[in-house]
């Protein structure tokens, strides 16, 4: 059974500790968590041997995974690039962290990156990720399971489409969030309870994406299906063109993804 540590236990570091416990990919007792935040490592007890700091152990694992934050990523170096063994196969999670950099900074070769989202925490995510020239594909092969657990994956050839990934579907929960606390506060306004607003809201959203998921028609098509010529729904999909809220939204994913690149360079 594979040994894993993972550096940087928040939300996301965790719900790869309890996704590989789930799938049976690693017991606890081969599940180093490094996590420095007092708060933090009491809720990861229960699911792995924790550290507070990248020491000799580190040289027994198999995996690695890099989860913390980017702005965080040059305290790690040093110390991680003591300890890393040829052996060990590199996986990165951090947003905009280029694989060449994780190289020169680490001095190691097998390097995968990837960009989850956090409905990983319910098996319902979706990760890109992309492998350095120097990871074997029996080594690519076991990242991809290892992704899995979470939800599906999706292999890129060019690294550089992955901040593109950042920006669509790493920060794409909070754009549907930030559009179902708009419906939510029209229909505040309208008059509605607010937990009968966000119940329509939820509901209306999961009905949504189910039919666009198993539908034959397009977007453009299942809009219409909804719109009926001088109707409500049209009515408001005028406001929704007049105001511009299409290019806004696609200016905004593209700033996401400007922000993703500044993060490599830094």
């Amino acid at each position: 059974m594979l040994r894993i540590a993972i550096i940087g236990c928040g939300n996301m570091g965790l719900t790869y500790a309890k996704a590989f416990l789930k799938d049976n990919i690693v017991s606890q007792k081969d599940l180093l968590l490094i996590e420095k935040n007092a708060e933090m490592k009491e809720r990861l007890r229960p699911f792995g041997n924790v550290s507070n700091k990248i020491d000799e152990r580190i040289k027994s694992f198999d995996i690695i995974i890099l989860a913390t934050k980017p702005q965080d990523s040059k305290a790690i170096y040093a110390d991680l690039k003591k300890y890393i063994m040829p052996s060990h196969l590199l996986i990165s999670i951090m947003a905009g962290i280029t694989i060449q950099t994780l190289q020169d900074n680490l001095g190691h070769k097998a390097i995968v990156r990837a960009m989850p989202n956090t409905p990983a925490q319910l098996g319902m995510g979706i990760t890109g990720f992309t492998a350095s020239k120097e990871t074997n594909i029996k080594d690519v092969l076991k990242a991809d399971n290892l992704l899995n657990s979470t939800g599906k994956t999706i292999f890129f050839d060019d690294e550089s489409k992955l901040d593109a990934v950042t920006a669509l579907s790493g920060s794409g929960p909070a754009y549907f969030y930030f559009i179902a606390s708009a419906m939510i506060e029209a229909g505040k306004q309208m008059g509605i309870d607010e937990h009968i607003a966000s119940l329509l809201v939820k509901q209306t959203m999961n009905g949504a994406f189910h039919l666009m998921n198993t539908s034959e028609n397009n977007l453009d098509d299942l809009i219409q299906s909804v719109a009926s010529k001088g109707g409500t729904t049209e009515a408001a999909l005028t406001i929704f063109k007049d105001q511009k809220l299409k290019e806004a939204l696609v200016n905004g994913i593209i700033a996401a993804e400007k922000r993703a690149k500044e993060f490599s360079k830094s």
